[in-house]
């Protein structure tokens, strides 16, 4: 069993996850690192897709490119709230045929077949389509208590995109675009056995993730443990035992660390226990919270320095008045020179990617 102290742990994680000073090269190239990429629209400051891949790749990212290889170059594609390769599709083959898992969703398709027939007809015909564009034909309407209940037009999309029969052509101000999943996914992709697939995507998890428990909490679509993949470990200080991407170990010594400003849906701080257990740094969206109950801010940015996770950053867009507007950086260890010069450094960055101006910064 490997025995690692909790800087190596650490290390190892920052590197899985593309935050050393060693930068990928393209979208894909990042994707392909990071697994998955999550999708939240929230835009405080940009939407976490869009931040994530900016921290990874750098001022050169720009939306517009994200939309390029999603729309146009078919690149990468949207499934289960994420962004995914398309070469990974086939990965995914088997888990869409079992959607939906859920029992009360799969009697409500049954009981509505020929409400699906419509709907796949109309996309056949005039497609893409939003869900508004949808007429809503359901023999049986979808209940619920949150903000899907009748809303069948667009929980039969959701569902079919699940299953792999329709699929999210594009997104825009508006919201998404369905599509027939023949005319968004390329058909000559090879099959994959389902045992194959998934001990591939374990695979690809842990090197993303770098680290992992062989078991965790149950997370829809996208997974957070890996199962048997990879070699025990155990963390120094550190409850428990870990499966690690052992081949990795011997690159940590090669690549520098950076200064980097995170989403809060970043994988690297999405796992809020395994976050505290290797980083020993408390972090929470506050964004749901009454604003006289926050501590660090609406949509706060997680800092790393290095290895460690050294404060949040406070800060909004005004795109009307064309300024990054911080409140505050919130220091979770005292900042010497050193990282304060770092973190301006990158607030900086950040306003010069969104085109404003820094306000809120000593000297800006």
């Amino acid at each position: 069993m490997l025995r690692l102290s909790r800087d190596d742990a650490r290390r190892l994680a920052v590197r899985a996850q593309l935050l050393t000073a060693d930068r990928p090269a393209s979208i894909v190239e990042t994707i392909y690192g990071l697994s998955a990429v999550q999708i939240e629209p929230t835009a405080a400051i940009a939407p976490s897709a869009d931040l994530i891949l900016w921290s990874r790749l750098g001022w050169p990212y720009q939306p517009a490119d994200l939309r390029r290889a999603v729309e146009v170059d078919r690149d990468v594609f949207e499934w289960g709230g994420v962004y995914r390769l398309m070469s990974d599709l086939p990965l995914l083959r088997h888990e869409m045929a079992a959607q939906p898992v859920s029992g009360a969703a799969r009697r409500w398709l049954e009981a509505n077949d020929r409400f699906r027939r419509d709907v796949l007809a109309r996309l056949r015909d005039e497609g893409p389509l939003r869900a508004a564009q949808i007429p809503d034909t359901a023999q049986e309407s979808w209940s619920s208590t949150g903000w899907t209940n009748n809303r069948n037009s667009m929980q039969m999309l959701e569902l079919l995109v699940q299953t792999g029969q329709a699929a999210v052509s594009s997104r825009d101000a508006k919201g998404r675009l369905f599509d027939l999943a023949e005319r968004v996914y390329p058909d000559d992709l090879p099959d994959v056995a389902v045992e194959d697939a998934a001990r591939e995507r374990a695979e690809r998890r842990l090197g993303s993730l770098g680290l992992a428990r062989a078991k965790s909490v149950a997370q829809p679509f996208e997974p957070i443990d890996v199962g048997t993949v990879g070699e025990e470990a155990v963390v120094d200080g550190v409850e428990g035992v870990w499966r690690a991407d052992a081949a990795s170990l011997e690159e940590l010594d090669a690549l520098g660390g950076r200064t980097a400003l995170l989403s809060p849906f970043d994988r690297l701080v999405f796992d809020r226990e395994r976050l505290e257990a290797l980083f020993g740094f408390e972090y929470l969206l506050e964004m749901y919270k009454p604003a006289a109950k926050r501590r660090w801010g609406y949509f706060a940015l997680p800092i790393l320095h290095g290895d460690r996770f050294v404060g949040k950053l406070d800060a909004a867009a005004d795109r009307r008045a064309g300024v990054l507007r911080v409140t505050a950086i919130h220091e979770d260890v005292p900042f010497g020179a050193a990282i304060s010069d770092a973190v301006d450094g990158e607030v900086r960055e950040l306003a010069r990617w969104l085109g404003l101006e820094v306000q809120g910064l000593p000297g800006s």
